[in-house]
């Protein structure tokens, strides 16, 4: 994905339709992998941790000065897992920029060849390393959403400006499954399948979740999805990760959405501190396997950012090949 000295853009349209699009659209079960862009100026540490990958999944996400904190933009990032060979997703949040900023941004993606963007909210600057910052929040998930949509298949700005050329990348969001069914009740699990509806309604092409731990309880939920019919036009990946320590175990109880059932809790520290690791690895990998059966799921998303390199093991643990 270098560039060219005439300045056009550096991959055609086709091109721009990866691997990632193409999977999906033929039902394969795709897997998707997370890449956190270091704290400092240099691309290499993207490069080692896509070049680990490659071969095994279908496209990573590069994050967007995840939990707050500055790093490495996701779009040099997502140059620097491109000319890595893995297909990459540039996560974009609304927390930092106003709508100009925004849709910069995304023109700037679709120049550079990046073929997916997902588009969230963000977490408040005041979870991060900068917790006087002034947030943005000029626009949230659902109108960027529909933004990008109108910027690729109407080819207008939200001044009414044309773009020209359009950009072509496929577009995605995250969702917080329902937990535990005692937790969340039928108005939780009713409000998650609404607010999925809507994401898909304004442009969302693909889903990615936030942890699953309890499989028949989002089973359960991914029928009610296929029921709707919300699953034949917006792709469904879950959310997974091994967990491999005791306060990993204690961090991830505090994120929004992430809900851990007792048994998993009660079998991770069982383990003991010498064990943990290996027996959160060999959870993840289970949870892989039972969840490339759930039908209508279109892949998951493995989440083990600082552990990128034991996913190839993950994924080969839980049956699924290299790509």
């Amino acid at each position: 994905m270098s560039g060219k000295p005439d300045g056009q853009r550096v991959t055609s349209e086709s091109e721009q339709a990866g691997t990632f699009r193409r999977r999906l659209e033929s039902g394969q079960f795709a897997v998707t992998a997370e890449i956190g862009p270091p704290r400092g100026a240099a691309l290499a540490p993207v490069a080692q941790k896509a070049a680990a990958l490659r071969g095994w999944v279908d496209a990573v996400n590069i994050t967007d000065n995840q939990s707050a904190a500055v790093r490495l933009s996701s779009l040099a990032g997502s140059v620097a897992a491109a000319e890595a060979g893995v297909e990459p997703i540039m996560q974009l949040t609304c927390r930092d920029r106003n709508r100009i900023a925004l849709q910069s941004e995304l023109l700037s993606a679709a120049a550079l060849g990046v073929p997916n963007v997902l588009i969230m909210t963000g977490d408040h600057p005041r979870h991060g390393d900068h917790a006087d910052a002034m947030p943005v929040f000029d626009l949230d998930s659902f109108q960027l959403l529909r933004v990008a949509a109108a910027m690729r298949d109407e080819g207008k700005l939200m001044s009414g400006g044309m773009v020209k050329p359009p950009p072509t990348w496929m577009l995605g969001a995250v969702e917080n499954p329902p937990g535990q069914p005692q937790s969340d009740g039928p108005a939780g699990q009713d409000a998650a399948v609404r607010r999925l509806a809507a994401k898909a309604d304004a442009g969302a092409q693909f889903i990615q979740t936030q942890f699953v731990f309890d499989v028949p309880v989002f089973a359960a939920w991914m029928r009610r999805l296929e029921d709707l019919g919300i699953t034949r036009r917006c792709h469904i990946l879950a959310g997974v990760g091994p967990i491999r320590s005791a306060r990993a175990l204690e961090r991830l109880t505090r994120i929004p959405g992430a809900s851990i059932p007792e048994p998993v809790s009660a079998r991770l520290n069982a383990a003991g501190p010498e064990h943990i690791k290996a027996e959160g690895e060999k959870l993840c990998s289970e949870l892989i396997a039972a969840l490339a059966g759930v039908p209508g799921l279109a892949g998951v998303h493995v989440m083990a950012i600082g552990a990128e390199h034991a996913i190839p093991g993950l994924l080969e643990q839980a049956g699924l090949p290299p790509r």
